[in-house]
């Protein structure tokens, strides 16, 4: 990543940080990604609340998540097989990462629904709804 990062003339640094309590200002971002992660948040909802706070009013957040199929056959197995999931990986793959990005206070740009209805490929805008 080093050597891209040098190419593109780009400074990078990587942290490790806790999602719930990110220890950047305020509208530090232009751009803030999250893949396959608030299913394995403790708080799904705080860190997507965080992710809206870094990012600058004019910014976006692009989610690339997975939950709860719109086929109702694979989704009734999803909510059955809940609890197993939880237990060998920590992961709740039957939410609903739109809703969670909701409650969070984001506006939804565009969500697009992939592989069996259980990817979701959000574009959100930190502006409150409402």
């Amino acid at each position: 990543m080093e050597d891209l990062s040098r190419q593109l003339g780009r400074e990078v640094r990587f942290r490790e940080a806790d999602a719930e309590h990110l220890e950047f200002a305020d509208a530090s971002f232009d751009t803030v990604i999250s893949s396959l992660s608030t299913c394995s948040f403790m708080d799904p909802i705080a860190a997507l609340k965080e992710m809206r706070r870094v990012v600058k009013p004019d910014g976006q957040i692009l989610l690339i998540e997975h939950g709860r199929s719109n086929l109702e056959w694979l989704g009734s197995y999803q909510d059955k097989h809940r609890n197993e999931m939880v237990e060998q990986g920590g992961c709740r793959w039957n939410q609903e990462p739109t809703e969670l990005a909701q409650k969070a206070g984001m506006k939804i740009i565009s969500d697009r629904r992939t592989l069996l209805g259980i990817f979701h490929s959000i574009q959100a805008s930190p502006a409150k709804i409402g």
